[in-house]
Formats: C-alpha cells, sequence, structure tokens
C-alpha cells in the first residue's frame, strides 16, 4: 500500500505535505484562489476543448468544493449555494 496522500487543493497524488508543487508559490505557500481557479479551469480546458468557459468554471467549483482549502472560500460556496 502507498503512503502517498492528495493535494488538498487539486487532488494531485503527493508524498507528503498538504499542497503539491503546481498549487504553491515559490514560498511554498497556497496559491492565490483566483490564480489556482484559472489554472484549474485552463487543464479542465484542455480535457474538455468543446466546453464552453461558463461551463468549464463550473465544474471547476463543483470540483473545489471537495477539496478542502477551498470548500470553505466565499466563491466555492456561492457556487453551490450555499
Amino acid at each position: 500500500m502507498s503512503n502517498k496522500v492528495k493535494c488538498d487543493s487539486c487532488g494531485m497524488p503527493i508524498e507528503a505535505g498538504p499542497y503539491c508543487s503546481y498549487c504553491v508559490d515559490a514560498a511554498g505557500k497556497l496559491q492565490p484562489f483566483e490564480e489556482r481557479f484559472e489554472r484549474m479551469v485552463q487543464f479542465q480546458a484542455r480535457r474538455e476543448p468543446d466546453a464552453s468557459r461558463e461551463v468549464l468554471e463550473q465544474k471547476t467549483l463543483a470540483y473545489m468544493a471537495t477539496m478542502p482549502a477551498w470548500r470553505d472560500h466565499p466563491r466555492v460556496k456561492a457556487a453551490a449555494g450555499g
């Protein structure tokens, strides 16, 4: 069994710590919400090139609602109706 855990921001498998190298800045701190959100939307767009920006944003916010780092963020909660 592996000791890997998941990044609290994006869900990527990591060896240790709360966040992966893609979700932190040069100082090792979690990137701001807007930066992470945009990068995650872009990632989703590569997976679904025919989806509209609105759909990509909705899917990204829904996914972020499952991530410990973002589930309580006001924009994520608003998108979830909370």
